[in-house]
């Protein structure tokens, strides 16, 4: 349902109302579906009401699309408690659940409800699948995802333009891009969504060149891109510091395919024009875009000013970002960073202090994740509640002292942002969520298997080059997905060639 149909429904029903019709529920059953397609929750908590007052919350098919409605606009916890009050669940109710923790980042929940569904007689379908596949490559969970792959086989939707689309996704956030590629070439057909996942999975593993060469064969084939496949092959274009050819792409968007550069392809030319130095540039054109920045926008630009540690730029985009959103958490992060990188501890301490005598500022800590057994483990910085954590610190240690002695690690102190004796800096920067993390997939994944890594942040720059020694003093394949891309370590050298 299109947004323009739903506000429709809506007036319809609202009018519907005043003339003195009681709605039944196939009434409720459209205009709920409204109220999530425009995530109107407010209204769907009114309409929630009536259902109940009409007797209808037991209704299968007004709970399923109850749940629905709360899954889309992010409020799970109702989402949950809908469904779990629903005494008949039908398939539509168990895939609006796992998609809402899908699409909201909770891979895990996702995982374990689909294990229920199963255990509950319930027939998964297409649409489960794709879900529950967006699940698996949320969490980079790839044993589950090739378990998921196998039921897609044994319920015969391998043929299913959707399930084949997340087949390709799923592999490609999970690390394996060429499996990703062996998948698509499998497809009896494929639309623009399974070229699109593709060349995004290329992007993120940043193989430019190959993304390039994806959207060539697409195009070549009679399939136009998409505002999807353009912001794809630009962050491509970024991740490989493919300036000119991104650049191409960019000016030639509504020529060459009839798309308006939207607010998303902007922030990709920022970021990439960043990326090169080139900050004065990237400014410029924000102040010449057509539209008024909005905040991905800004954040990109003052993710640039953090990698070129670039105060005056860094200030200037921090001030426009902070009139878009004052209580944006992780730009204050960036900013105090900047100031911190440069010695600047008097305005790191200023913002600071600003977000803690705030309160209403909170700051997500760096986790990194690693699967092991089909279970997920979880890291955070100076972890201490792991089960193994006396084994993992002392096997951070000692990777520590060989790569000094073998490899001529010497800390990048620089990482640690705050004002410290330089011997608690370096204890600090092997209590990194990463690094512990590596540390346990080295003491439980056998000799052979790649050690997959996930960080809901960037990696810095002490942990990529710590990354690179260890890989080859161990003779492990390492493969870490952080908040921008993904990173191959193999034999001393990283898949980014030091660029990200």
């Amino acid at each position: 349902m299109r947004q323009g149909h739903a506000h429709r429904a809506l007036s319809i029903f609202e009018k519907m109302e005043k003339e003195g019709f009681i709605p039944n529920s196939i009434t409720f059953v459209s205009v709920l579906r409204s109220c999530g397609v425009l995530l109107a929750i407010d209204k769907g908590k009114k309409l929630h009401a009536q259902v109940r007052k009409n007797g209808l919350e037991s209704n299968i098919f007004v709970g399923s699309i109850l749940v629905d409605m709360y899954a889309r606009c992010g409020d799970l916890s109702e989402a949950r408690r809908v469904f779990n009050r629903l005494q008949r669940k039908n398939v539509v109710a168990w895939n609006a659940m796992i998609a809402g923790y899908a699409n909201h980042g909770l891979g895990h929940h996702a995982l374990e409800l689909f294990k229920d569904l199963q255990t509950n007689g319930i027939k998964p379908n297409g649409v489960t699948f794709g879900s529950i596949l967006k699940a698996c490559g949320s969490i980079a969970a790839i044993d589950q995802g090739k378990w998921i792959h196998s039921q897609v086989i044994e319920h015969g939707l391998e043929s299913d333009m959707l399930v084949g689309s997340a087949l390709v996704d799923m592999y490609a956030k999970c690390g394996d891009v060429d499996k990703a590629h062996q998948v698509f070439d499998s497809l009896p057909g494929r639309d623009i969504v399974s070229w699109s996942a593709l060349i995004g999975g290329y992007a993120q593993h940043g193989l430019g060149q190959e993304a390039l060469q994806v959207f060539e064969s697409m195009q070549q084939e009679g399939l136009k891109p998409n505002d999807i496949t353009l912001v794809s092959v630009l962050c491509a274009c970024s991740h490989a510091n493919l300036f000119d050819d991104g650049f191409r792409i960019f000016q030639s968007m509504f020529e060459d395919v009839g798309i308006a550069p939207k607010m998303e392809h902007y922030t990709c030319i920022i970021d990439l024009l960043g990326r090169a130095g080139n900050l004065e540039e990237a400014e410029d054109l924000i102040l010449k875009m057509p539209v008024e920045a909005d905040a991905a926008v800004w954040m990109s630009m003052l993710r640039a000013c953090r990698t070129q540690n670039n105060v005056e730029v860094g200030r200037r985009s921090f001030e426009s970002l902070l009139k878009l959103e004052p209580s944006n958490a992780a730009a204050h992060v960036l900013m105090s960073n900047i100031y911190a990188a440069l010695g600047m501890w008097k305005e790191k301490a200023d913002i600071r202090n600003k977000m803690l005598s705030a309160g209403w500022i909170m700051v997500h800590p760096g986790v990194t994740w690693i699967e092991f057994n089909n279970q997920i483990h979880t890291f955070v910085v100076q972890d201490k509640v792991h089960p193994q954590k006396k084994e993992i610190y002392e096997m951070g240690s000692a990777l520590k002292e060989t790569i000094k002695v073998t490899q001529g690690y010497e800390p990048d102190l620089s990482c640690v942002l705050d004002d410290m004796p330089d011997t608690e800096k370096e204890e600090q920067l092997w209590a990194h969520s990463e690094k512990l993390a590596l540390s346990f997939g080295l003491i439980n994944i056998p000799a052979g298997v790649p050690i997959r890594l996930v960080k809901n942040s960037r990696i810095c720059s002490d942990c990529h080059t710590a990354t690179k020694m260890i890989a080859k003093v161990t003779g492990r394949e390492i493969i870490e997905r952080d908040a921008k891309r993904f990173h191959h370590f193999k034999d001393g050298v990283c898949s980014c060639g030091d660029y990200w």
